[in-house]
């Protein structure tokens, strides 16, 4: 079981699972409901995907790792209140949650008053008998955020005002909605492709992740195997990030976003291209070496394109 409250329902299959965070070694019925409460990270249970989705030792881009238009609850750390309920079955699993949400954007605040809700439906198959997954998610956040539209509206008849002063002053519960779609599926044996799509309704501020409304991602992962190193993993992904007509509107005007803001904005959607090689130490530690190129960066196409080289070092015991 999970930390937190948990049940199963016993069944005549089971399956192993190794020791990691939030799970203890042994055995687990496949037929089970699960329930989860505390402090935790959303994209420990939602969103999850085999070849892409840990940046300690995987892709580094955050709309590599992450269906980048899906706003998850956190704070800044990374982390929220909430609880998880979850009912799997050999061939497919439904997942829901509700969450706290920070008590403005950027805030390391999370609060009862409103919250963040998603569920997640994932199915699970074979092509050739190559396993592969399929995740479907929607979810809904309502937080004390500003609607950009109403922004541009009260600066327009007040041009004296500074329209980021406007936004916060503008500020109230609003609800921010949309969905993901994320695939997985083994080619051969060492050998994974990934894909992710992910909207929101673009019209209130983010709360929590980053300046992203539309998203599209993919690319492939490949273990090492062949060249004698079975423990290492080298990928090559590429992300397309886009903005609502609003939310470039506002940055336009002279707007911030969470992550994002350039007083204007000759605007064109963001593309990059990542590739890693994670090269395993020992069981403990992983060296990766990280090449990024991000062509608009911003969403600026007065900007980039950029190059950027990084190194890591994981170690986990």
């Amino acid at each position: 079981m999970v930390p937190g409250v948990g049940s199963a329902r016993r069944s005549a299959s089971a399956v192993e699972v190794a020791d990691a965070a939030y799970q203890l070694a042994g055995k687990r019925d496949i037929d089970r409901v699960t329930v989860t409460v505390g402090r935790f990270a959303v994209g420990d249970y939602f969103d999850g995907n085999s070849y892409a989705k840990d940046p300690r030792i995987d892709f580094m881009n955050w709309s590599m790792w992450a269906s980048a238009a899906y706003d998850f609850p956190a704070d800044l750390p990374g982390f929220t209140r909430g609880a998880v309920v979850e009912l799997n079955r050999k061939d497919w699993a439904l997942r829901a949650g509700v969450f706290q949400v920070p008590s403005a954007p950027n805030s390391n605040i999370l609060v009862f008053k409103t919250g963040g809700a998603v569920i997640e439906l994932e199915e699970r198959y074979s092509i050739f008998d190559q396993p592969g997954k399929l995740r479907l998610g929607a979810f809904a956040n309502r937080g004390n955020t500003g609607n950009y539209r109403n922004a541009l509206a009260i600066s327009a008849m007040e041009p004296a005002l500074d329209i980021n002063d406007v936004m916060v002053d503008s500020r109230r519960e609003r609800t921010k909605y949309g969905f993901y779609v994320n695939g997985e599926q083994q080619v051969a044996k060492d050998v994974g492709v990934f894909a992710r799509l992910s909207w929101n309704d673009g019209s209130n501020e983010i709360l929590s992740f980053t300046d992203i409304d539309r998203s599209l991602s993919g690319g492939v992962s490949v273990k090492g195997s062949t060249w004698g190193r079975p423990n290492d993993t080298v990928g090559f992904g590429g992300a397309i990030n886009g903005l609502s007509a609003a939310h470039r509107d506002f940055l336009a005007a002279g707007g911030f976003g969470l992550l994002i803001g350039d007083g204007r904005l000759n605007y064109s959607n963001e593309r990059i291209l990542e590739t890693y090689y994670a090269y395993a130490i020992d069981k403990s530690f992983t060296l990766s070496a990280d090449y990024k190129l991000v062509v608009n960066p911003a969403y600026n196409a007065d900007r980039g394109p950029v190059s950027i080289f990084s190194a890591r070092l994981h170690g986990e015991f």
